[in-house]
């Protein structure tokens, strides 16, 4: 699948509105996708297998959205098939009393991703360049940089940037991942919430309440995507009104992303390799041992 349409390396002339929440790549429908999605959850066994052993490389997975645009669907139908040896989630929701006492970065270190791991971030750090713009949360001594520039946001992209060329300098891939649903898919997904009995534990009265703040929401995503598009932490935006389209596609981002790394098996020395031929022939003798007279298998 060619995704160049759906990154964004450069936010400079991003515009929102100029994707499509509906589109369905060259699909004509969900059967159509069961294979590729099925052969690409395949392919991200394998190649989580060959991270998790080359150990050189960590893989930060950012999922963004509005509600109900199909974060944990994502998780649990792509991700689920990840070794959850190698595999993290985080949810990152209300900052507690002792994280709003640091900065606002603070809080997602510890949950950055180990060399051979991955680690998916159920919103982020995001949060504090789109949720505390909306509805105005940060307290006013913290509304100026430290040079008394009025303009806190992009001093915040700026150090986002940053950190995520430190984190891709030092082997850890970021994947920013954008779930682009519209306003009337979203209101149907929470109708569903509340006429169907067994999603009612997913509903939530402020889902609807910040439907209200739409449209502040849809400009300050444009404006954070302007903000923190990068070559090499680049923002994929998914069309999320078609789960199955958005599920395919960001397997296939998960896939493209590993297969572009220099993944490899460690090598086994000569010596190890003779050693085993030794351990190999105590096995097979303990093996005669055995009630039935077979070997180790």
């Amino acid at each position: 699948m060619d995704l160049a349409k759906y990154r964004v390396t450069d936010g400079k002339d991003f515009k929102l509105k100029q994707h499509d929440t509906n589109d369905r790549g060259t699909y004509s429908g969900k059967k159509e996708a069961i294979e590729p999605l099925a052969a690409n959850l395949e392919l991200l066994q394998e190649l989580q297998d060959k991270l998790y052993a080359h150990n050189q490389y960590g893989v930060l997975v950012i999922l963004q959205a509005m509600d109900a645009a199909g974060k944990d669907g994502a998780i649990k139908h792509v991700m689920s098939g990840f070794n959850p040896q190698g595999v993290l989630v985080k949810a990152f929701k209300t900052p507690s009393v002792e994280e709003l006492d640091h900065d606002y970065l603070w809080r997602s270190f510890p949950w950055l991703p180990a060399y051979g791991n991955i680690t998916i971030f159920n919103r982020s750090y995001y949060e504090d360049v789109l949720v505390v713009k909306v509805h105005n949360l940060l307290p006013a001594a913290k509304q100026t940089t430290s040079d008394g520039s009025p303009d806190i946001w992009k001093l915040r992209y700026r150090q986002i940037r940053d950190l995520e060329r430190y984190l891709t300098e030092n082997g850890i891939i970021v994947v920013k991942l954008f779930l682009n649903i519209s306003r009337d898919e979203q209101g149907e997904r929470l109708l569903a919430r509340i006429d169907e009995p067994d999603k009612n534990w997913k509903f939530s009265a402020a889902d609807v309440h910040e439907r209200q703040f739409w449209d502040d929401y849809m400009d300050t995503y444009e404006e954070m995507i302007q903000g923190t598009a990068t070559e090499m932490a680049p923002w994929y935006i998914i069309p999320a009104d078609r789960k199955w389209f958005s599920r395919l596609l960001i397997s296939e981002i998960l896939v493209q992303t590993l297969q572009k790394l220099p993944l490899a098996y460690p090598e086994v020395t000569d010596e190890a390799r003779a050693a085993m031929v030794t351990y190999r022939k105590m096995l097979l003798e303990e093996g005669k041992d055995l009630p039935s007279g077979g070997v180790l298998q």
